[in-house]
């Protein structure tokens, strides 16, 4: 597969880049050595080879959820300009 200065102009303005003539021949041979590569790539025989999500074996890669240290109130709260109980008090803006 090739692509074509055509399709790196197309790309461009979906992109919303703008390139100078110069930079848009060098990404057409760039991008079309890249499809070269990867239509290589296509060609490698993985029939025999598993799908694979990671490279070692994770079985459980996340903590057990528990609380270290519970939040205090009374400190939390200690700045506050008003408070009511364990929440901060607010004047009424909505009537």
């Amino acid at each position: 597969m090739t692509i074509t200065p055509e399709e790196i102009k197309r790309i461009a303005t979906l992109a919303r880049l703008s390139f100078s003539p110069d930079e848009e021949e060098l990404l057409t041979q760039q991008l079309d050595r890249i499809l070269r590569y990867v239509e290589k790539l296509g060609e490698l025989d993985t029939d025999r080879v598993e799908p694979l999500a990671h490279v070692i074996d994770v079985v459980n890669a996340f903590r057990e959820d528990r609380i270290a240290n519970r939040p205090d109130p009374d400190a939390l709260l200690a700045n506050a300009p008003a408070r009511e109980k364990n929440f901060f008090k607010v004047p009424k803006i909505i009537e």
